[in-house]
């Protein structure tokens, strides 16, 4: 597995030999807010959606993703699995802006895939869709 320089392209291999080129486009700014003005430890309101990194990762059987939206949004979190197939989709609904950080908030994958069955250790990928913004994080499950 290896991601272009520009973190717009991700090749990944299989024992098969089958390669998947990934058009994944992650930015490499970093988040950023828009001061409100208010109180030395208020943050501001956000400026830019954003996908964070699964935690615990690796993980083993559960895990939390953690995102951030900077407006209303339709969220869907989609697993992939390393051969591209679609393991899982996390429908969340519309959400407000704002942070979805913590374990109350943040989407969260059980390890089970459509059929509930559980998947086995391998290299997955999130992808979150909310309106025009997309973004994709790599994640391990460890048994």
């Amino acid at each position: 597995m290896s991601f272009s320089p520009n973190g717009k392209w991700l090749a990944t291999g299989s024992v098969d030999g089958t390669v998947l080129l990934w058009e994944v486009d992650i930015p490499i700014e970093t988040r950023a807010v828009n001061h409100t003005g208010k109180a030395m430890d208020t943050w501001g309101d956000i400026k830019q959606t954003d996908l964070f990194q699964n935690y615990p990762n690796p993980f083993n059987p559960e895990t939390w993703i953690p995102f951030c939206l900077s407006s209303s949004s339709d969220v869907m979190i989609k697993i992939y699995s390393m051969k591209g197939e679609l393991v899982r989709k996390i429908d969340l609904g519309q959400r407000q802006p704002g942070d979805y950080l913590d374990r109350q908030k943040a989407a969260y994958w059980d390890g089970r895939n459509e059929s509930g069955e559980q998947v086995a250790s391998n290299i997955y990928f999130t992808v979150m869709e909310a309106g025009e913004f997309k973004s994709v994080r790599k994640m391990v499950m460890v048994r």
